[in-house]
Parts: structure tokens; C-alpha cells; sequence
């Protein structure tokens, strides 16, 4: 290249490059520090919400997003949902390249348009815009504008400035104008530690917060991330005015607004609910009853049309049409148990394999689902209503372990869901092996699940035949060449225990070592994988939900055979759980290998994580430990 050309050239790269005189739509200007671990910037993300009276609410977004690859295109959250309470007011979109010069501009008319149905919904009239681009190159910026007035105030954008780990944010911001004349209540999480400014009562602001990496075992995002969560103490609700000034008015709002005319069932069907339970001698047995004509009567689909995302089907309906979503069929269930003079409460819960709960210090609109709570003796019995196959009373690692909103005919009330105990979550392994001198076994095995470890079990049930050989060939990924013999399952719902009687064999499980044979007693239950290292973790950990599992395995040596050398038992105790294994000699030919192994539910800070990691550390080497044999 000459000179001439080479000078060209660079005054054509520094033109480009001063083209851009805002330096968030270039990605050169982003510092080292945000760069670090993060797959995007939020480089702009100003929310601006104007409340003028207790249906009327206007929000404008302002967002500019610096993806770096692929992964980080999730960030750009460039759509907006929306239905007949909200009109979309301005929506737009440009994209820049990395020296921030436009490459593209997307209207309105351009974006992506489709229903919010999720597969389950026969109806909705939600839908939503946004936008789909594929970039020829990283990285890019996209600049996102949206205005949108809103009829409905019931639930009002909550602002999380660190919008998920590997995203880091150079400004983002929240504003309220509250000109309505109704109180607007706030309530802060986790604001501490972190660079954020509150510049007024509703004003927010967060800048250069380097992106955060996701660590093994941390808690949920949303309970360890900051957050200003806000709400009307009078709302809208699609056309139903509410009010919120404790939980208790919520819940009254809820009763007498949402649910109380939907209730009704035609006469044959009270008639029938009372015959079918009229030797039950008490409430819980009535309520098992009608849970099971529940189940076999309805199938779980989406509703969410007009107020429907919030007011249940009619009973009536559900009834007549065999149907409904979550609200329909618990609203179905509290009518049926209502038929036999059983008090059962409509509640609100937060969802999910993450324990979240319900804020009981702050009211506003919360949750993502609903059960149904039947008082029983002091406590409740908590019912899944969208499942034809869960046992009764079951909501293990879905509605467990949280603070959750019952509706009453006083008002709302918060209540905390059944906590599986430790020891209750048991799986209890027996197994029968015969060994040969070739390392070859035949197997005959029962798995005995409870707690939360039925529901991680019981699925295999209803797999297919070729699914299931595949799922015990993982299960048991240490035994080499398995070959499956017999499959047999005892699905006890009443005692929420699911039995797995297995039969298998398996060539060459032990391994040749000059003229010993050398094989792991832990043959069907054995920890495999070591919690991840960290030289300088950030986050705190937790274990959600604790376990126990209790093996006994019974190995019978083929005629000719001894044992060479055994492990001395081995008991380990600490803070987060505690193991022993042991391995006995009950004769020549038979020996009993014993292993407990419960880990406990707890939440840890980061500096305890190494000594968690070093007790999976010292299971995993005794769970492969070996036996030695040899022919005599």
C-alpha cells in the first residue's frame, strides 16, 4: 500500500469513526471493564412512566443494546406486548456497526407481529411486535424506541437495572411521574453494593455496573439482583377498577371482583359431586375424591382473552367443555369441593423449579400461577390442578417451599406451601448383584422414590420403550455394555412412592489388574460430577432442596472366587451434609456394600463454596472406590 493510499484510507476510518458523535452507538468506546465477561452492553436503558389517573399510563422506552455474538442478541428485548388496553403509540428500531454508523432502520409496520399463544391456548387475544434481525457481523448496537399508552395500571414495569448475567450496563434508568392523585407505593431489593442512584422518590439511576457470571448453585437471579418493584394503591385491571392498600384488599378485590360469580355449577353436577362422596368421614377424603374426578374429567388449556389473563372460566364452562388453564381449573375444583361443604382457597403463587416467593411486605400483582389450598388440620393440602397425573396433595419442585397468596372471602392472606423435608426426600436403592470371574453381572435392582425425588422418577413411566432403555443406560452410564433384562413400575399415589424394579446385565463391569479383578461396589447410585471450580467466586450458593439416599447392595461372588482386599468404612459430616459407605464380608462368596448419602438444604455465603466443593470432591472418590478380587 503507498502512503497516499494508506493516508486515504486512514482519514476515511477517522471520518467514519467521527460520524458517530453519540459514543453510545459505537462499540469502540466501550470500556475494558463492561467488555469483560459480557456477551452485551446495555449502553441506554431509559424507562419514562407518566401516570395521570388510576386507568391512564403512558411508558417510553428508550433502549440502546452493543451485542457482542450471538448469545448476546437475547439482550436487545426490542418488542412489546400488547392487547385492547394498550396502543402502541411510536415503535421503531435503527441498527449501527461497530463504529456506530447506521446500517438500518426498522418501523413499525417492520416488526415481527404474532400471538402471544404458547401451544397450550385455545384462544388469546395477546399479541406481540418485535424485532428479528441477523447480523452479518459483530458487534453491533441496536437503538430501540417504544411510547405506549395503557388503559390497565394493575401491574407497572418493574425496574431491574442488571437484566441477566454477561450483560453488563453502562446507563439505565427509571422515571414515574405520578399525576393521578393515588398514592404510589415502591419497595427497593438489593440496591446495596452496587452503583445506583436514587434521584428522586421514583427516580433510579444505574451506571457502569460490570457484567456478573453465572456460578454454580447461586440462588435465583431475581432474588440476589437489584430491583425497584412499584404499584397504585387504586389500578385498573382491562376495565375492573381494584384497589391495593394491603394485602388483605387485594385479596377482598380478588374475591369480589375476579372469582365470586364464577362459581356457579349446574344442580346434576352438585348431585353428583355428593354421591360420589358421601361416605368420605372427612374434608380431605371428600377433597381426594373430587381431585380425582377432577383429573379425569378436564385437560389443561390456555385461556387469555379480555380479562381472562386474570378472571377465571366460568366453573360452568369448565365443566361443560372439559377444559381450562390454571385459574379455570383450580376456580373448577374450589366450586366442585364447594358443592360437599369444603372450604378451599383460590391461591396466587410464583411457579417454578426456583423457590420464589411472594412478597409479603409489599402488595401488587404477583405470581405466575394458580393452586388451590384446602385447610387440613392447622395447615393446608396444596392441589395442582393443571395435572391429570400428580398425585394428591403433591407440589414438590414446582409450587413447594414459598410464600404464596390465598384468596378469601375477608381478603387476601399470605401463606408459606409445604417444605419437603431432608429425610423425606429419600430414595432407597436395593439391588442383588452376581459377579463372575470374567467382571461380568447380573443384576436385580429396586429404586424406591419419595418427596421431591418421586417426581425426578416417576416420568419414566410413561415413556416409550426405546426412551426408557435410554434413560436407565444414563442413569447407569458407569456400567459398561448394559443390556436390560426386565422393567417393572409400582406408582403408589396414595403414599407418593414410585417403585422401579429393574433387571439387567452387564459384560466386563470389573477390570483386569494382573490376576486380580478390581470392581466398584457402587454400582447403580454414584456421584459423578464435582461442583465447578472458582479462584475468586462472587455470588453466594445455596442447595434448595435437601436429599437422602439410602443403597444396599448384596454381591454374590461366582464359585471359585475370594476377595482379595475390601476399603475400610468411610463417614464424612459437616455442615452441608454427611456420608458413609461401608463395605462387609458376610462369607466367602457374599458381601453387603452400605451407603448413606444426605446433603442438606441450606444457603451459603461464597466463601464457604470450596468447602462444599471439596466434600463432593471426597463423595465422588469414595463413590468410585474399588474391591479387589481374585479367582482362587
Amino acid at each position: 500500500m503507498t502512503y497516499k493510499s494508506a493516508t486515504s484510507m486512514l482519514i476515511m476510518l477517522l471520518f467514519l469513526f467521527s460520524y458517530s458523535q453519540d459514543k453510545s452507538l459505537s462499540a469502540i468506546t466501550i470500556t475494558k471493564e463492561l467488555k469483560e465477561n459480557a456477551n452485551a452492553v446495555v449502553r441506554k436503558n431509559e424507562v419514562i412512566i407518566e401516570l395521570s389517573s388510576y386507568n391512564k399510563m403512558v411508558v417510553k422506552r428508550h433502549r440502546i443494546v452493543t451485542v457482542f455474538n450471538k448469545t448476546g442478541s437475547n439482550s436487545i428485548n426490542a418488542s412489546i406486548g400488547y392487547d385492547n388496553t394498550v396502543s402502541i403509540k411510536q415503535l421503531e428500531a435503527k441498527i449501527y456497526n461497530a463504529l456506530g454508523n447506521e446500517i438500518k432502520k426498522i418501523k413499525k409496520k417492520d416488526f415481527i407481529d404474532v400471538s402471544t399463544a404458547d401451544g397450550f391456548s385455545i384462544y388469546t387475544d395477546d399479541r406481540v411486535k418485535y424485532l428479528k434481525y441477523i447480523p452479518n457481523t459483530y458487534p453491533y448496537t441496536v437503538e430501540y424506541i417504544e411510547e405506549t399508552i395503557h388503559s390497565s395500571t394493575a401491574y407497572i414495569r418493574s425496574w431491574y437495572p442488571i437484566e441477566d448475567y454477561y450483560t453488563s450496563v453502562e446507563n439505565s434508568s427509571i422515571m414515574i411521574n405520578n399525576t393521578s392523585g393515588i398514592a404510589l407505593s415502591k419497595k427497593e431489593y438489593n440496591l446495596a453494593n452496587y452503583n445506583i442512584t436514587k434521584v428522586l422518590d421514583f427516580n433510579y439511576k444505574a451506571t457502569d455496573i460490570k457484567a456478573i457470571k453465572n456460578e454454580s448453585r447461586s440462588p435465583s437471579f431475581s432474588s440476589i439482583m437489584p430491583s425497584v418493584r412499584f404499584s397504585l394503591k387504586e389500578f385498573d385491571m382491562k376495565g375492573v377498577k381494584g384497589v391495593n392498600t394491603s394485602w388483605k384488599d387485594f385479596g377482598k378485590w380478588m374475591n369480589d371482583k375476579l372469582i365470586s360469580d364464577t362459581t356457579t355449577l349446574p344442580e346434576d353436577v352438585k348431585i353428583k359431586m355428593k354421591e360420589l362422596t358421601k361416605n368420605a368421614n372427612t374434608d380431605i377424603e371428600k377433597a381426594r375424591i373430587v381431585y380425582d374426578y377432577m383429573q379425569n374429567k378436564t385437560r389443561y388449556i390456555s385461556v387469555q382473552i379480555g380479562i381472562g389473563g386474570w378472571k377465571p372460566m366460568l366453573a360452568s364452562d369448565v365443566d361443560r367443555l372439559g377444559y381450562g388453564d390454571c385459574k379455570a381449573l383450580t376456580n373448577y375444583t374450589k366450586s366442585l369441593l364447594e358443592a360437599v361443604g369444603v372450604t378451599s382457597y383460590y391461591t396466587v403463587i410464583d411457579a417454578g423449579r426456583d423457590i420464589k416467593n411472594i412478597d409479603k411486605e409489599f402488595s401488587s400483582l404477583q405470581g405466575n400461577h394458580v393452586i388451590l389450598s384446602v385447610p387440613n388440620e392447622g395447615d393446608y393440602t396444596f392441589l395442582e390442578c393443571t395435572s391429570q397425573t400428580t398425585p394428591f396433595g403433591y407440589n414438590a419442585n414446582f409450587t413447594d417451599d414459598r410464600d404464596a397468596l390465598i384468596i378469601t372471602p375477608e381478603g387476601g392472606k399470605i401463606i408459606h406451601t409445604k417444605v419437603y423435608d431432608t429425610k423425606g426426600n429419600l430414595q432407597t436403592t436395593k439391588a442383588r448383584v452376581k459377579v463372575n470371574a470374567l467382571g461380568n453381572i447380573k443384576a436385580e435392582i429396586s429404586i424406591v422414590s419419595e418427596g421431591t425425588q418421586y417426581s425426578n422418577h416417576e416420568r419414566i413411566q410413561n415413556k416409550t420403550e426405546k426412551e426408557k432403555k435410554s434413560y436407565y443406560k444414563n442413569y447407569l452410564d458407569t456400567i459398561n455394555s448394559l443390556e436390560l433384562l426386565g422393567l417393572n413400575f409400582n406408582n403408589d399415589k396414595q403414599t407418593i412412592a414410585f417403585t422401579e424394579d429393574i433387571k439387567l446385565t452387564a459384560r466386563k463391569y470389573g477390570s483386569k489388574a494382573g490376576d486380580l479383578l478390581l470392581i466398584a461396589p457402587n454400582m447403580f447410585n454414584r456421584i459423578q460430577t464435582i461442583p465447578p471450580r472458582y479462584d475468586n467466586r462472587q455470588l453466594p450458593f445455596e442447595v434448595d432442596r435437601g436429599f437422602l439416599d439410602i443403597d444396599e447392595t448384596e454381591i454374590i461372588l461366582e464359585e471359585g472366587m475370594m476377595v482379595e482386599a475390601i476399603k475400610e468404612p468411610v463417614t464424612i459430616k459437616n455442615k452441608f451434609g454427611e456420608y458413609h459407605c461401608s463395605i462387609k464380608k458376610i462369607s466367602d462368596t457374599k458381601l453387603v456394600y452400605t451407603r448413606k448419602l444426605m446433603i442438606n438444604k441450606g444457603k451459603f455465603a461464597k466463601d464457604e463454596y470450596n468447602d462444599f466443593r471439596n466434600f463432593y470432591l471426597n463423595i465422588v472418590k469414595h463413590d468410585k472406590s474399588k474391591i479387589a478380587l481374585k479367582s482362587i
